[in-house]
């Protein structure tokens, strides 16, 4: 029995630590061998262009939802920061101007979201549902229902421009996915997260600035969700008030196919890019084989329900 207990562990252990990579490998090992297209040097660099976005924003909702919180807002705040800044840049207003602007609004609607949560504490579901609802309504309100177009090459540059013959979006997404380990990984703010999600009772009793760590996830996700508007308003030289849409729940799925548990605490950065890296994968492969898109909505509801009781079983 006792055995039996310890090969069991050993075999939930492995699977913690390799289970999520190996269905990443099996996944694109099926789509190599089901298209002959997705091996493709461009296919490979549209997946990775196409992650960088959701991959900016799983970064920011992996911290919130190590806070034991969740952040529906993101596509809302996305869009809402850069029609106003997609404005700016369009009346006039120099690119990086419009840029640090967008990202301040970004940060600032975060900042809203937990104050909601901090000071008055609503609980985050309740609080970014609701700063979902006003961002949308505000970015349809400024522009009217319409797009915002036409912007300079420079505005454009973060999201259809290349370096070294790779699309720059590749780049911001490694550099946050980087400054998110060390954050995480190096840092006594890092500790801090985990040890508030772990349990926010010991944590505040231990003298951490408990409120001041919420605050800065959100403000955090915020003004991520902002970089990432940027490089999507780039690559389609438009800023709709309906831009992102539903991208909250890729993020979501990212973060908890990562890993990462709704009760806090518990999560990686390794997890989170495999989990981006997945979903997109999943993305492109359907794409390719010409799956229907409300199909597509069904498997990646299907894949979070396998994820969650997938580590449900093994823990």
């Amino acid at each position: 029995m006792a055995s039996f207990a310890v090969t069991e562990r050993s075999w939930k252990a492995l699977l913690q630590q390799y289970g999520l990579f190996v269905s990443f490998l099996a996944l694109c090992l099926l789509l190599s061998l089901a298209t002959d297209r997705f091996l493709r040097t461009e296919n490979l660099l549209n997946v990775l262009r196409q992650a960088s976005i959701n991959g900016i924003i799983a970064v920011g909702m992996m911290l919130v939802i190590l806070t034991r919180g969740i952040d529906l807002s993101v596509g809302a705040v996305l869009a809402l920061a850069c029609v106003i800044a997609g404005d700016a840049v369009r009346q006039g207003w120099p690119s990086l101007i419009a840029i640090v602007l967008c990202l301040a609004l970004g940060g600032s609607m975060g900042l809203v979201s937990g104050t909601l949560v901090t000071r008055l504490n609503i609980p985050p579901f309740i609080a970014t549902l609701g700063m979902m609802t006003i961002a949308r309504g505000l970015a349809l309100s400024y522009t009217q229902g319409q797009p915002v177009t036409g912007f300079p090459a420079d505005f454009r540059w973060l999201g259809a421009g290349t370096l070294l013959g790779i699309p720059v979006p590749i780049f911001i997404v490694s550099g946050i996915f980087l400054l998110g380990y060390v954050l995480l990984e190096l840092t006594p703010l890092g500790r801090h997260v985990f040890a508030y999600g772990d349990n926010p009772s010991a944590a505040h009793y231990s003298g951490l600035s408990t409120r001041q760590i919420v605050l800065f996830v959100y403000v955090l996700s915020g003004a991520l969700s902002a970089l990432a508007g940027l490089i999507l308003v780039g690559r389609l030289n438009s800023a709709a008030p309906t831009t992102a849409e539903g991208y909250e729940f890729d993020a979501i799925a990212a973060v908890v196919v990562g890993g990462t548990s709704f009760d806090g605490g518990q999560g990686t950065m390794w997890g989170t890019i495999l989990g981006v890296l997945l979903i997109a994968v999943l993305n492109n492969g359907m794409n390719l084989l010409n799956v229907p898109s409300e199909f597509q909505t069904v498997v990646k509801g299907a894949v979070i329900a396998l994820a969650l009781l997938f580590y449900k079983a093994i823990r």
